[in-house]
């Protein structure tokens, strides 16, 4: 407590360079970082139901998400 008293009172802040705006809060890279977080939680969410409430065993759920991927992943190819 006592040392960020002395570096507010000392002023030392000024001394400090500024986060560069790519790692910004509102920033694009770090708005993306955000949403593959909460993708995460999402696929963790679902993991979760489908081994839980359906039953199907972890392996099976690994699957699901594997064929989604690759599929997803030939979808997007041949869009773009």
């Amino acid at each position: 407590k006592t040392d960020f008293i002395n570096f507010i009172s000392d002023q030392e802040w000024k001394s400090i360079e500024p986060v560069s705006s790519w790692f910004g809060p509102s920033s694009f890279l770090m708005s993306s970082m955000s949403a593959l977080f909460q993708l995460s939680m999402w696929i963790r969410h679902c993991h979760g139901y489908l081994t839980e409430n359906v039953g199907i065993p972890v392996w099976g759920s690994y699957a699901v998400f594997a064929l989604a991927t690759l599929f997803s992943g030939l979808i997007l190819g041949l869009v773009s």
